[in-house]
């Protein structure tokens, strides 16, 4: 996700440029001494994981780490906990968590007989252009001999650009759906996802922009914050360490001399040790609204007076995202097929007294900055509802055009927002984001909007599909047996 980048909202704001300037002038200063202080601490800490074998991974506003369990290695001026694999839950409270391993492959090309109906794309084509020139603003960031993973294979930034514009020409020609699945087929290479079973089994879920009811200042019903990263949070990148640590880090702060791990969601909301320090972007009314905030990522909050501030992503606490829908599941609360965001939000409305035990499970906390558009994905350019899709950072390519099919779309009433039953559903869409519980090749998140309708729509969506990726040949583009 993004790094810290908060502006002040058009026509004023929160924090002014000059102040936000000043201020991080000053954070530098205090993080460069406590740095100096904690060098002693750094390399018992690198011992530690190189001697645990560890492999981390940044963590984000979304979902849960690989399961570990705890292993404590003492020292004198540091004790580090690290992780080895073993039981699934619970998650450790050691802000780490594992890259894929290297054997993975998750995708390769795509047997010609598996290959589904690329005609039957069921949302118009406005919507799904305006997602690639998304796409195109984000990879034109990057040198054009970029290279992305495909699998086993590699391709260009200049060849993903490539593709969209190949896939808008042959999109325009006005083909029959023959023509076109012809078009596709012997124009691109085509790509599939292995899935979870090694057969293409992806399971597709839903995310949204919530929209809070918010205040700039802390009164009344406003009692929940929105915080910026505090100067305290401190990413360690291990990679400068070591060249088998390369592009792993950890999450955490320094006490003293030592790097520990950084407070978890019932230290930051139950105990409010970062209340009072001028971190508070806005307050809103509901505590469970604001925990689905951390979920999705991003939102938007409604002032009283009318005007919206919308709140990105900025960083995260480190700690490993726990499910609170699992926690329920297990403990007998809510079943199997009846968990859902909706769920839990009536469980914690008919069990207040419950509701911060079920909330400080997850001690996964997200701190936001202001944006001026979006929601912003992984690829810092707005999501497109519908067409916009968050897969695993580390195994899928960011940018790309891809394709997905699947059975069980939400259909939900527009004037009560009730999910009143589903149906298939197969389209075109751009790899825009990523999430912390989309791990794996057999995971996927498609972004449904913003509002009442797209909010129970996301939240009802489970379904069974799969996933495929697309590469322009050697860019020539031909369709109807001629050049174009």
């Amino acid at each position: 996700m993004s790094e810290d980048r908060s502006k002040a909202p058009s026509g004023g704001g929160v924090l002014s440029r000059k102040t936000s300037r000043f201020a991080a002038s000053r954070a530098v200063r205090r993080r460069a001494a406590r740095f100096n202080g904690v060098r002693v601490a750094i390399p018992l800490l690198l011992a530690a994981f190189l001697l645990c074998g560890i492999d981390c991974v940044p963590q984000n506003a979304y979902g849960p780490a690989p399961a570990h369990g705890p292993v404590t290695i003492p020292s004198t001026a540091l004790e580090v906990t690290c992780t080895v694999l073993v039981a699934p839950e619970p998650c450790p409270p050691t802000p780490v968590c594992a890259p894929p391993p290297t054997e993975i492959i998750p995708m390769l090309p795509a047997d010609p007989e598996s290959l589904p109906d690329f005609s039957a794309d069921d949302l118009d084509m406005a919507s799904l252009k305006l997602s690639m020139d998304r796409s195109r603003e984000y990879l034109k960031r990057f040198k054009p001999d970029k290279v992305f993973a495909f699998g086993p294979d590699r391709h260009t930034a200049a060849e993903l650009l490539a593709t969209l514009d190949a896939f808008e020409r042959i999109a325009a020609a006005n083909l029959q759906p023959d023509e076109f699945n012809r078009a596709i087929r012997e124009n691109f290479t085509i790509y599939s996802s292995v899935g979870s079973d090694g057969d293409g089994a992806v399971l597709m879920t839903g995310y949204y922009e919530p929209v809070l009811e918010g205040s700039l200042k802390q009164e009344g019903a406003y009692r929940y914050p929105i915080y910026r990263p505090p100067e305290d949070l401190v990413r360690l990148d291990l990679g400068i360490f070591s060249d088998k640590l390369k592009g792993e880090s950890v999450v955490g702060r320094v006490e003293g001399l030592t790097f520990v791990p950084y407070y978890d969601r019932k230290e930051i909301d139950g105990d409010k040790v970062l209340a009072g320090k001028g971190l508070e972007i806005a307050w809103v009314k509901d505590p469970v609204a604001l925990f689905f905030l951390h979920i999705q990522g991003s939102g938007r909050v409604v002032l009283q007076d009318g005007r919206e501030i919308r709140v990105q992503y900025a960083a995260q606490n480190g700690r490993a995202f726990r499910s609170t829908a699992g926690l329920l599941i297990r403990e007998g609360k809510l079943s199997r097929d009846k968990a859902s965001m909706e769920a839990i939000k009536t469980y914690c409305e008919e069990h207040p007294g419950d509701m911060d035990r079920v909330l400080f499970y997850n001690a996964s906390y997200v701190f936001y900055r202001i944006a001026e558009r979006g929601p912003l994905g992984l690829t810092d350019v707005p999501m497109t509802p519908g067409r916009s899709i968050a897969t695993d950072r580390r195994l899928f390519p960011m940018g790309a055009l891809a394709f997905i099919k699947g059975e069980k779309l939400p259909l939900v009433d527009e004037k009560s927002g009730r999910v009143t039953g589903y149906r298939p559903f197969s389209r075109f869409v751009c790899n825009q984001d990523t999430g912390g519980a989309i791990r794996g090749p057999g995971r996927l998140d498609l972004f449904f909007g913003s509002g009442l309708v797209p909010e129970n729509g996301a939240g009802s969506m489970k379904s069974p599909g799969r996933m495929f990726f697309l590469v322009v040949k050697g860019g020539v583009v031909t369709h109807k047996g001629g050049a174009k």
